[in-house]
This record gives structure tokens, sequence and C-alpha cells, in this order.
């Protein structure tokens, strides 16, 4: 295996110089182009864009969601199947994060709610349908002209899902996840506030 250090090629316990390496090449009719695979490379980045249509039961705190659409900008998309499974994915995962999935610690930061009875996890009924938009653009960096997807999907699920419910309630949650307790706490000190 062989790797550049310092303007050199360096393959086992030899060493040439680039400059050298690029005349010689060019003396025998070969030409190098440049090309880039490594962490730190220039690279595009895929564009996520979620919204949500729910309802919240305003005596409970549940929220229902009605409408659940993602829309993608991975630039050329090599494998749509695998793409729209990457992004259903992501957003049940979401929704996990910002509904459900309440990590509590205790004073000397020990989890104090290990075991999936008290650390709900959504389950395939609780992720609605989402409906997947595939955006295609151009990308000169990734390889055929596409962008990476990996986990990026995740992140406008949250702000997505309390934007929808500030849209619903009128009142801006800050604080996840979104349970029924501290949707229902906030409703009803909003109206005892309110008719005060």
């Amino acid at each position: 295996m062989c790797s550049i250090e310092d303007g050199t090629v360096v393959c086992g316990d030899r060493r040439v110089p680039l400059a050298e390496l690029v005349a010689t090449a060019g003396a025998r009719g070969i030409h190098f182009t440049a090309a880039r695979k490594a962490y730190g490379s220039p690279r595009s980045v895929t564009s996520n864009t979620q919204g949500f249509r729910i309802a919240v039961h305003r005596v409970t705190g549940e929220i229902r969601i009605l409408h659940s659409v993602q829309a993608t900008d991975a630039a050329v998309v090599i494998n749509p199947a695998q793409v729209r499974g990457q992004i259903e994915g992501g957003v049940a995962q979401g929704i996990g994060f910002a509904l459900t999935e309440n990590h509590q610690v205790d004073a000397n930061g020990v989890m104090v709610n290990p075991d999936f009875r008290n650390y709900r996890i959504p389950t395939y009924a609780d992720v609605p349908r989402t409906e997947v938009l595939l955006v295609e653009s151009a990308d000169s960096f990734g390889p055929m002209r596409s962008k990476g997807m990996a986990e990026c999907c995740i992140n406008p699920v949250a702000p997505a899902l309390a934007n929808a419910l500030h849209d619903a309630t009128g009142i801006r949650y800050r604080a996840l996840p979104l349970t029924p307790e501290r949707i229902y706490s906030r409703l009803n000190q909003d109206q005892s506030l309110s008719a005060a």
C-alpha cells in the first residue's frame, strides 16, 4: 500500500518524489489525474426537509401524526429503494427521539431507565407512513454525481414536529421529548393564565 507524504510517494521502504514520478510517467505517455477519496475532502451535503400535519388532544396532550413527508436532495439517486428505506428509517428514529425516548439519569450520571419498558422506542405500529420525495440535482464531488445519505434524514424530524405542535397549540415547546405530560401541562398552564 502506498501513501503520499510531504510530496513523496512512499511504497514500503521506497520513497519517490512526486515530481519525479509525474515526469517519468509523462515520458512514457501516462498522464495522471487528480482525484480525492479521503475523509475531510470537499463534498456536498444532502439536504433534507421534513413536514408534519398533526392533531393534538387537548385533554390528554397526545400527538397523532396525520401526515409525514420528507423531501431529500441526494443529487443523482443511484439506488432509489435503498434511499427511501434510509429516509423512512431516519424519520422513524427521529419520531422516537422527538416524542417518546426520554433518557433519564441520576445525580451520578447513571441511566435510571435502561430497559425498553421505561425507555420507549417507537414500534412499527407507532410510525406513520412517510411520503418520500427525491429531488435529483447534480453534484460535482460525489461518486457518479451523488451525495451521501447516512443518517442526515433524522435531522429535520424533531424541529418539524415541534413546529407542527406550535402551529396546532400556539405554544412553543423547547424541550424534548414532546411527551403528552409536557404538552398537557403547558396547555393547562396557558389556559389557566388566560382565564385569570
